[in-house]
């Protein structure tokens, strides 16, 4: 069965029916990742882009503030903080204990059905912080009470208020009592005030929170990850929400006619067949993308989009926290660092291989767009090769 909202065709390919090569499934995947003209998608607000992702990778707020403006041509800085302020989507951590930008009707639904396998699995990271199931639920409690009546506290006001309670904070028990609350659906992630994080009770920030049966919410899941990531696989789709392979298999069964079967290179992937229609002819745009943007945290397998001798460039340490990447034919060809001063913002950019003097000027023409977006005059600084 489709999933509500599913997108019907005529003409659907059949499963399997259609071969791509690797070169063709990239560009059809930067479409689908609204970096190129889609030939359905075209959001025009804050609400629209993270609905058609599902969720955006968002745990540091400007990186999660540029995914958006990228996709928003036009769009300032404070025009995407204003539409987090109407509620047009929210923070939480919805799946992988890694907090996310998601459409904010569906946040409670996608903690009960993807975030819940986090907080299953999160007794032994509370054993090791001298936390009991009993504390963690309390503090959940405190803060529930504290934020009651639309108060909204800073992560320093919410700490306080929790050692007030005879608490420990320290050592990363604040933080841990902090995520269990949002993880449980008791808080969500406000929008920042100044430069602090703010948190809300999630009930009062979504009053009206959409509430589909598990296996709608399973259909929706791969709808939207398929439609916005496709071309790409089943273990791709399993890594992105945390789900079992066994969940995965039956949120794309309950997509139904939404999604089709393509191989790429001989693997096969899903993806949205409305994709299908959209050029496949390699790609030749260039992209100052974010750290965390899905572009490359939406995938297990990044292979099309990184080349291995850069990956240690793109996450040194192999820690998790991804350089903003120069992306040029879809491929990451650089990294960049930005630094924001009250007169301008500076741009230190790491070309990771030769790069002409076009695809320089186009780079720093990408970077205008993003020295518009924080409404800052721009100043780069290009490293050696």
């Amino acid at each position: 069965m489709a999933t509500s909202g599913a997108r019907t065709r005529t003409a659907a390919a059949p499963a399997g029916s259609a071969e791509l090569t690797g070169a063709e499934a990239l560009a059809l995947r930067t479409t689908s990742l609204l970096l190129r003209p889609h030939p359905t998608a075209r959001p025009t607000d804050v609400a629209g882009v993270v609905e058609w992702f599902g969720a955006m990778q968002a745990q540091d707020a400007a990186s999660g503030l540029w995914s958006l403006g990228l996709r928003l041509p036009g769009w300032t800085q404070a025009d995407v903080r204003a539409a987090l302020e109407r509620r047009e989507a929210l923070r939480t951590w919805p799946m992988r204990g890694t907090v996310h930008l998601v459409p904010a009707r569906d946040a409670r639904w996608m903690l009960e059905v993807s975030g819940v396998r986090i907080l299953d699995a999160a007794g032994p990271r509370r054993a090791s912080l001298g936390l009991s199931l009993e504390d963690v639920d309390r503090a959940a409690d405190v803060l529930g009470e504290a934020l009651a009546g639309g108060v909204r506290m800073t992560r320093s006001e919410c700490l306080g208020t929790l050692n007030a309670a005879g608490f420990d904070t320290t050592a990363q028990r604040g933080y841990h009592l902090i995520w269990y609350a949002a993880q449980r659906g008791v808080t969500c992630i406000a929008p920042h005030v100044g430069t602090e994080q703010t948190f809300a009770l999630l009930d009062e920030w979504v009053p009206d929170p959409h509430r589909p049966d598990r296996d709608e919410a399973l259909g929706i899941l791969a709808l939207r990850y398929f439609r916005s990531h496709g071309p790409t696989t089943r273990k791709d789709f399993a890594g992105w929400t945390g789900l079992t392979a066994a969940d995965a298999k039956r949120g794309i069964a309950a997509a139904g006619t939404a999604l089709t079967t393509v191989t790429v290179d001989g693997v096969e992937s899903v993806v949205d067949p409305a994709l299908l229609d959209a050029p496949r002819e390699p790609v030749d745009d260039v992209h100052t993308l974010p750290g965390f943007d899905e572009y490359l945290l939406g995938y297990k397998d990044r292979s099309l989009m990184v080349d291995a001798a850069h990956k240690q460039a793109i996450i040194p340490g192999a820690n998790g926290v991804f350089q903003s990447t120069v992306v040029r034919g879809g491929r990451v060809v650089g990294t960049w660092k930005r630094t924001l001063t009250k007169t301008k913002v500076k741009v230190a950019v790491r070309p990771l291989v030769d790069l002409d003097a076009d695809t320089r000027a186009r780079v720093d023409a990408a970077l205008e767009a993003y020295a518009a977006f924080v409404g800052l005059p721009l100043a780069v600084d290009w490293a050696a090769a």
